[in-house]
């Protein structure tokens, strides 16, 4: 019998189709960090598979490019309690980031990352940036990031931050020196999610908190309760509570974007 796989032809006629207003598709970039190593615990940290996985699948699945890029460029590495096929199991029931780290085209993007300041941001429509471990040891200064956020925000283009990856919200300025997130309402990793990982852990996880400097900064800084899927958008800034909130992230950006 002869096999289907070597007569059929991908024409791309048989996927869902997008309703569009617009004949080219709008572009994301989509930002991760690089790999660092833990300050408080000494552990080898990177980004959250889901934190990627799942916003990429709902905004490709909108009918949107998606570039990858990270702050240093080069290749990008997923903590490995948030990778499904680690022992541990902690991330066994995330099937989105198993297609994800399975399906070599995807983890083609991972291996050499475009550095941010290298990338033309007039050429995308919003910016999304991903959390992790290492956000909360690589972002909050992070001069490139801050430009990348800046650039887009008053560009008045949407821009999605969340989980740890808020931390890169923190110090962030407009070009007349005020904090963007001043007397913004955001949300971001809570209080009550790194007393759990915390304990979990049995020591001290991160150097800081994000909801703590927040509301150093003058934020309306909210939460939805323990890992609770939530995200909130304040104009074209739009923020997430942790990693189960990519794919609302990305519905509200989505939305932002009107499409």
């Amino acid at each position: 019998m002869e096999n289907q796989s070597t007569t059929l032809k991908n024409t791309g006629s048989h996927h869902a189709v997008i309703d569009t207003t617009r004949t080219k598709p709008l572009r994301i970039l989509q930002v991760v960090a690089n790999p660092t190593t833990s300050t408080t615990t000494g552990w080898p940290v990177g980004f959250w598979a889901a934190e990627i996985s799942h916003p990429n699948n709902k905004i490709t699945e909108a009918g949107y490019e998606v570039t990858i890029a990270s702050p240093n460029g080069g290749k990008v590495e997923v903590d490995t309690l948030s990778d499904p096929r680690d022992p541990s199991k902690w991330s066994a029931d995330d099937l989105i980031s198993m297609g994800f780290l399975n399906t070599p085209e995807l983890v083609a993007l991972l291996e050499n990352t475009p550095k941010l300041s290298t990338v033309d941001y007039s050429s995308y429509d919003a910016l999304v940036v991903c959390g992790g471990q290492s956000p909360m040891f690589t972002f909050r200064d992070n001069k490139d990031l801050h430009d990348a956020i800046r650039a887009f925000y008053e560009a008045e283009k949407p821009v999605a931050v969340f989980c740890h990856g808020v931390a890169a919200l923190v110090d962030a300025t407009l070009s007349d020196g005020s904090y963007l997130v001043t007397g913004k309402t955001v949300t971001g990793f809570a209080n009550i999610e790194e007393d759990y990982s915390d304990k979990a852990a049995g020591t001290k996880v991160m150097p800081w908190r994000l909801e703590d400097a927040l509301k150093e900064r003058g934020a309306n800084y909210v939460q939805a309760g323990l890992f609770k899927q939530f995200a909130i958008r304040d104009g074209r800034l739009i923020t997430g509570q942790q990693q189960y909130s990519g794919r609302k992230v990305a519905q509200m950006m989505i939305a932002a974007l009107g499409q």
